[in-house]
């Protein structure tokens, strides 16, 4: 046996095992950063949703405030063509009108909540990925420990081994001493 085997041996398997551990670390602290970068992402999203409610609400008000000029003037055409606007076709052309502008008013509010209710599912998503990262970071480095464990056990267990004297085989002389001794008898046949 060469005098520098167990030696190398044992540095060998200290370099697994701490390549193993490193590899670990490295896989949380990685994990650890794609959920920080999910977490912002999300809050960009919900910066996003609140800025769509904001401009739905300024739309819907402009449209309401351009909706009653509409009506205003709608109501002075029809005063100066002479009819009168609270009864007959009047009326229900100012009806029509009013209903079509509260239609448009009520799809703006629609459209705004339909895409900040998706800014906000992609914020979940970008937060349910950045926990699934964070979970995946945890099992590697579970599985790299228990990796360093057995590279650590089957390394000692290998020195072991290696570093066991040879067990000679005894020669047929010794096994008949032995015998002779066991039986009580000084001669061997």
């Amino acid at each position: 046996m060469a005098p520098l085997a167990i030696p190398l041996m044992a540095a060998g398997v200290g370099l697994g095992v701490y390549g193993q551990i490193q590899a670990g670390k490295a896989a949380e602290v990685e994990a650890k950063s794609a959920q920080a970068i999910a977490n912002y992402n999300a809050a960009v999203q919900e910066r996003e949703a609140k800025a769509i409610e904001q401009r739905t609400s300024l739309e819907q008000r402009r449209q309401a405030e351009e909706a009653a000029r509409e009506m205003s003037r709608i109501q002075a055409g029809l005063g100066v063509a002479g009819a009168a606007p609270t009864v007959g076709a009047p009326l229900l052309i100012q009806a029509k009108q009013a209903s079509e502008f509260e239609l448009e008013n009520l799809m703006i509010g629609y459209r705004g909540q339909t895409e900040a209710a998706r800014a906000r599912s992609a914020a979940e998503i970008e937060r349910m990925g950045g926990k699934l990262a964070m979970q995946r970071g945890r099992a590697a480095k579970r599985a790299a420990y228990i990796g360093a464990g057995t590279t650590l056990l089957t390394g000692l267990g290998a020195m072991g081994m290696y570093g066991k004297p040879t067990v000679k085989k005894p020669t047929v002389r010794q096994v008949a001493g032995r015998a002779q001794s066991w039986l009580g008898t000084s001669t061997f046949p």
